[in-house]
């Protein structure tokens, strides 16, 4: 079957399955399943963690390296049938769900060490290897009864959507587009429906991207916010990591199990009297109410051209997506001028070039059996994705004592100014822009067109929905961005935007399997 052919085939199997659904209402589908939707199968007996846990790997097994051929999953948790057997004794004893998470599968990117199974930063050099210990989110996700059923494929070293572990990740929508880096496979899978969640990494936009590349939610918090500790580094000042998934609801639990101070990465602390009992208090459903949101209309990326058509498909989408948020009852300024943006952002960098080495080597010294001992060993092995390694040496022998790092980080505290004043002058709650301003590119490019460094320069929380369809059913991503800690406020805006548009459906390229439920 060629890739032209499975949109028709998946239409078939799409009708056949509502006709049979239409007899045999089912009371659950796997298809776009959430946390709620989960929980209350499991509830009410009709459903089984084993059972589920098995119907994700079914479908992994059926598309990632069948038919779209996503290539989203590295690795496959080889306890996670014992541990949802577990977990189902645990509650036929007790009746109560082990925590927020409960049997909720979960795509982990690779960048993230877990002591159970291989954690390879995306790089064959690191193929078979196996940490000591877990990382701070892995033990939060099991503490809130998650199961990690898959470490999905990444960027290596957290760049782009290629690594020499396992190669190229694909969008769900369509395989020969990219699925945006370097949190691609959690991305790719979560669309896929290969589990209920994900988490990602965002450096200079790896949740946002992957997210808006799959119509998909993905959530930037705020620097100090979630503990990295165990997450391979790649610029500290900017890397932070947050939850992927289907719907806002979703993104909101799992920032509830995973925010908050650690003192194993001490810059959380800042966090600390800045979380709230619950993030989904602000799933309210009149949450655009009132309030005042700034549309940034210009690129901030020296690579948009205006010109294009999909740049003016996504500038549509804007307008429309401030109609609708106009008509919730938020006061829209559209546009909203932050002088000189774009060169306050170029301005600002990506920080590759001064962190990356002192943060890799102390990041690497923690690890004993660690295959690779340095930096420089990464940017000098003939293994490593050729892209990749020539990023790497532009940071050998640099520090953030340097002068260049000095200039880049007042550079970004102008930024902040820049914006923070605007949002002060006109009294903005947050500011909404496009992720990207063209639609995906096709492989081996990269997307051109990004906004996502502005949130990354800042180092506040942003968060990307889904904003509507390119041509060729290829999804937007539109973006709220907001002060420090504001998560809150952002998941109130952007949960009351989604209920509003329902942009979000599943590709066609991974329909239902028969069997499913």
């Amino acid at each position: 079957m060629t890739r032209r052919q499975w949109p028709v085939a998946a239409c078939i199997v799409s009708i056949a399955l509502m006709t049979t659904a239409a007899f045999a209402q089912p009371r659950f589908h796997l298809i776009e399943a959430t946390i709620d939707g989960i929980h209350a199968e499991l509830r009410a007996g009709r459903l089984s963690c084993v059972g589920l846990v098995q119907a994700y790997l079914d479908r992994i097994k059926a598309y990632d390296q069948s038919g779209p051929v996503l290539n989203a999953i590295q690795n496959i948790n080889p306890h996670a049938l014992k541990q949802a057997s577990e977990l189902d004794a645990r509650f036929k004893a007790s009746g109560a769900l082990a925590g927020p998470l409960h049997c909720i599968p979960v795509l982990l990117k690779d960048q993230f060490d877990t002591n159970f199974m291989p954690t390879t930063y995306g790089s064959a050099l690191f193929k078979t290897f196996v940490p000591e210990q877990n990382a701070t989110v892995v033990e939060r996700l099991a503490a809130a009864g998650a199961i990690i059923l898959a470490k999905s494929n990444m960027g290596e070293f957290a760049f782009a959507y290629s690594g020499s572990a396992f190669g190229d990740c694909h969008n769900a929508y369509d395989p020969s587009r990219s699925p945006s880096g370097s949190s691609c496979g959690t991305g790719a899978g979560i669309a896929a429906n290969f589990a209920a969640v994900g988490i990602g990494e965002d450096t200079g936009g790896s949740v946002r991207g992957p997210a808006a590349h799959n119509n998909l939610v993905g959530l930037r918090p705020t620097l100090q916010l979630v503990s990295r500790a165990g997450m391979f580094p790649v610029t500290p000042t900017r890397d932070t990591l947050g939850p992927i998934t289907r719907t806002v609801r979703d993104a909101a639990i799992v920032l509830d199990v995973i925010a908050g101070y650690d003192p194993k990465d001490p810059i959380t602390a800042w966090s600390y009297d800045h979380v709230p009992a619950t993030y989904t208090s602000f799933l309210t459903p009149n949450g655009l109410q009132g309030l005042r949101i700034g549309v940034i209309r210009v690129p901030t990326d020296n690579s948009t051209d205006t010109t294009k058509p999909d740049y003016k498909e996504t500038q549509a989408a804007i307008t429309r997506a401030a109609a609708d948020m106009a008509a919730r009852g938020a006061q829209m300024i559209d546009p909203i001028v932050i002088p000189d943006l774009k060169g306050l952002v170029t301005r600002a960098g990506g920080g590759e070039t001064y962190e990356p080495e002192t943060a890799i080597n102390a990041f690497l010294a923690q690890h004993r059996n660690s295959p690779v001992q340095t930096f420089r060993e990464l940017a000098e092995s003939p293994v490593v994705n050729a892209r990749r390694r020539d990023g790497l040496k532009k940071g050998l022998g640099h520090t953030v004592r340097e002068l260049g790092h000095i200039e880049e980080t007042l550079a970004r505290d102008e930024v902040r100014t820049a914006v923070l004043r605007v949002m002060a002058d006109n009294r903005l709650d947050m500011l909404f822009h496009a992720t990207y301003d063209h639609a995906p590119a096709s492989v081996p490019t990269s997307t051109p067109g990004t906004n996502r460094r502005l949130a990354a320069s800042l180092s506040f929380p942003a968060i990307s929905v889904p904003g509507g369809f390119f041509t060729y059913d290829l999804p937007i991503g539109l973006e709220f961005l907001g002060r420090p800690f504001a998560e809150g406020l952002l998941i109130k805006a952007a949960f009351d935007y989604e209920q509003t548009t329902k942009h979000r459906r599943p590709p066609s390229t991974v329909p239902a399997l028969p069997q499913e439920p």
